[in-house]
């Protein structure tokens, strides 16, 4: 099972470093997309114009455009790389569950939270508060749901994911086949929907808020808090909210190993290898093109990234426990961030992620 990963086409960094960033020196952050507000605007016009609730989830496009769900106005929005516009993806701005088999632009959506594209081009995205994931298709761009009933529980395994349920789910993502896994963050556990025959079915945790054991099967093994998930050939990336730490499930063998610890809340450990290293409620995660594990270390209000080669952590981006914003156009690891959570790198490690209480998206020039 060869996956996708979760990297922009070459041609979508270069417009972002050319457009965006104009000058290559030492790294900087810089805000590309939100204002800082939380009033809704609708969603249109100039990046920096209109309002972003909630920035969660952030995800480069087949189109070369940078995808952001808007939590708060219950949206996703596309900012154009080379326009440097935002126009909505799905969403009528109104909370609710409605739409399936139209327009994704007239459904109702409740606080969609990640976004994720299949290697036909459509576009998956979770809602936490309607406990479902839904796709839309990428040539007529209509909606539907994928799992979960709308209703918040755990039932369903063995039957169809669209009969299933789910409690609050955060995060998903797509294999090569069309399979999707989902984090069932509410139900500690990892479910994967199978992509032929739409059954649902759990592959990990049990319901059991408990650390699993290091190598241990992954089936029938507890896994608290399974927070947002990332995918790399065979391997599944986990981040634990709840465990403080990461971990790795080999899709052929079926078991689970510790990557990144202690497990204890705290931040502590940077220049040091990743088993001596505390985060606090990490919530995002994404693969670059070096191979390097970027972390979104949510709690400590920074970015931090492991070199796979030496497993050495490092924060390079937020300067820790800031709540609040400033830095634009400096060094990234003196900007201040505010509970960051989704995050994408580019091929030339151009890293995107939502500042989501400070209402934007920002962008590091490494």
């Amino acid at each position: 099972m060869r996956a996708r990963t979760t990297v922009c086409l070459m041609s979508t960094a270069a417009c972002l470093a050319g457009i965006l960033f104009p000058a290559f020196g030492a790294a900087r952050i810089e805000t590309i997309a939100g204002t800082g507000r939380t009033d809704d605007t609708g969603g249109l016009g100039p990046a920096l114009k209109p309002s972003i609730g909630w920035p969660f989830g952030v995800e480069h496009g087949p189109d070369a455009a940078l995808h952001i769900t808007a939590c708060l106005h219950h949206r996703v929005l596309r900012l154009d790389p080379k326009t440097r516009r935002l126009t909505i993806v799905a969403g009528n701005g109104r909370a609710g569950y409605s739409g399936d088999g139209g327009p994704a632009t007239q459904a109702s959506l409740n606080q969609p939270y990640e976004v994720r594209f299949t290697r036909a081009d459509n576009l998956f995205f979770v809602e936490i508060q309607n406990h479902i994931v839904r796709r839309i298709d990428a040539k007529t761009g209509v909606i539907t749901t994928v799992a979960g009933t709308g209703e918040r529980g755990f039932a369903g395994d063995g039957g169809s994911a669209r009969s299933a349920q789910l409690s609050v789910p955060h995060s998903i993502v797509v294999d090569n086949a069309g399979g999707v896994f989902i984090a069932d963050i509410g139900n500690h556990r990892i479910r994967y929907v199978n992509p032929k025959s739409g059954v649902i079915s759990t592959i990990a945790g049990t319901g059991e808020i408990r650390t699993p054991e290091d190598g241990a099967q992954a089936d029938g093994s507890p896994l608290p808090g399974p927070r947002t998930l990332a995918i790399e050939d065979t391997t599944l990336w986990i981040i634990l909210r709840e465990g403080h730490s990461l971990w790795k499930m080999n899709l052929e063998n079926r078991r689970l190993y510790h990557a990144a610890r202690t497990g204890e809340a705290g931040y502590t450990g940077d220049g040091s290898a990743a088993q001596h290293v505390t985060f606090n409620g990490p919530k995002g995660i994404a693969i670059g093109p070096d191979s390097d594990i970027y972390i979104v270390d949510s709690g400590n209000d920074c970015i931090r990234r492991m070199n796979r080669r030496t497993h050495i952590v490092t924060t390079i981006a937020g300067s820790g426990l800031a709540r609040s914003w400033g830095g634009d156009g400096g060094d990234p690891r003196r900007a201040k961030l505010s509970q960051p959570h989704g995050i994408c790198v580019a091929p030339d490690g151009i890293i995107s992620f939502c500042d989501t209480l400070n209402h934007r998206v920002r962008t590091v020039i490494p």
